[in-house]
């Protein structure tokens, strides 16, 4: 879309305490080609810029040596963000060209999520790029149980950079646990901030893994088709993503019907969602996407994103089997103009039967 290609992208990174977000965005504020880059903290002391000051300008707002901004967030994210598209369009601000949002390390990252892709004083100048998110290879694993926040800004990345790699080589067992949270999320390995190009590189959000021939994904999974899901992490006991492909196009009504079932059946169990569907009532292809309870406007594309040129949808949930996710998609198949109300009830119904 014409639209899309003038918004500016949106990074979020989110890393448990101690996963080393700080090293890699001063490394990578370093580096030339991200010159004009806003940076947005939720405290200036959180990722220790101090050697990148050189002035402060008006309100929260502070330079940095490379050309880039900083700032943090005053009063909401999205206020926030759209002051600072105000400010560059006035001129008060040097113009950037992209924005990193770096979260603290207990940040739960869904309701920034939802600000970034839901909110339209948002939307009208910004795109979410990508969720990058920094795990520690030293101390990971055993953040898994302790704290649920690791498992949370795992699941819902884009791209997982695995740090101090120098000082603990990734073991099988930490590449399993990983895979097990997000299989599909390509995992890189950084030390002391080298791979920074290579976290933020540019990702397209709407590409959705096609199967063992997508060279994107190092991991693989079954293609699955009508009615046929396949759960790609089906050895863990919480955090599950689950790929189905989808033959047949969906009905507006359908994607109303299948999205209130999605709610009242798993509530926040449904971490994340995003789908490519074909619609039947125009044959138009639609991009979707969740987080949370919160089921975002649909957006309509050009094409296909890719070659496969199939309706397929990626789920991650937490304690949520691929079955139990399976029995929800002959909502879709909904007839245009059927009431999605209706086809609740009837569900409801049925999962109440013996």
């Amino acid at each position: 879309m014409t639209h899309e290609k003038t918004l500016t992208p949106v990074y979020l990174l989110t890393g448990f305490l101690g996963s080393g977000k700080s090293t890699l965005l001063n490394a990578l504020l370093k580096m030339p080609a991200f010159a004009n880059t806003a940076v947005i903290v939720n405290e200036f002391g959180e990722i220790g810029l101090d050697h990148f000051l050189i002035e402060q300008s008006r309100d929260n707002v502070m330079l940095l040596e490379a050309g880039c901004l900083c700032c943090t967030i005053s009063d909401s994210l999205h206020e926030t963000l759209a002051e600072l598209n105000a400010r560059r369009v006035r001129g008060e601000v040097p113009p950037f060209t992209r924005v990193i949002i770096e979260t603290t390390g207990l940040a739960d990252p869904t309701p920034i999520l939802n600000t970034l892709i839901g909110n339209r004083l948002v939307t009208d100048h910004y795109r979410l790029e990508a969720t990058i998110v920094t795990v520690d290879a030293q101390h990971a694993l055993a953040g898994f149980d302790r704290h649920p926040e690791v498992r949370k800004q795992i699941a819902v990345a884009d791209r997982l950079v695995l740090t101090k790699s120098d000082l603990q080589p990734p073991t099988p067992e930490l590449l399993d646990a990983l895979r097990r949270v997000n299989a599909l999320a390509p995992v890189i390995t950084c030390t002391a901030g080298d791979a920074a190009l290579a976290a933020f590189a540019a990702l397209d959000q709407r590409r959705l893994p096609t199967g063992p021939a997508d060279s994107e994904h190092e991991h693989e999974h079954e293609h699955v088709h009508t009615n046929h899901g396949h759960d790609v992490n089906r050895h863990d006991a919480r955090i599950r993503a689950h790929c189905f492909q989808i033959d047949d196009p969906a009905s507006w009504a359908g994607l109303a019907a299948w999205w209130r079932v999605i709610s009242d059946t798993f509530g926040d169990r449904m971490l994340r969602c995003k789908g490519v569907l074909r619609i039947a009532e125009t044959d138009q292809v639609v991009f979707i996407q969740a987080v949370g309870r919160v089921f975002h406007r649909p957006e309509r594309m050009a094409g296909w994103p890719d070659a496969l040129r199939r309706s397929r949808l990626v789920c991650i949930t937490q304690d949520v089997s691929e079955a139990q996710l399976r029995d929800t998609l002959d909502a879709l198949a909904l007839p245009p103009g059927a009431d999605p109300e209706s086809f609740l009830i009837e569900h409801q119904l049925r999962r109440k039967s013996p």
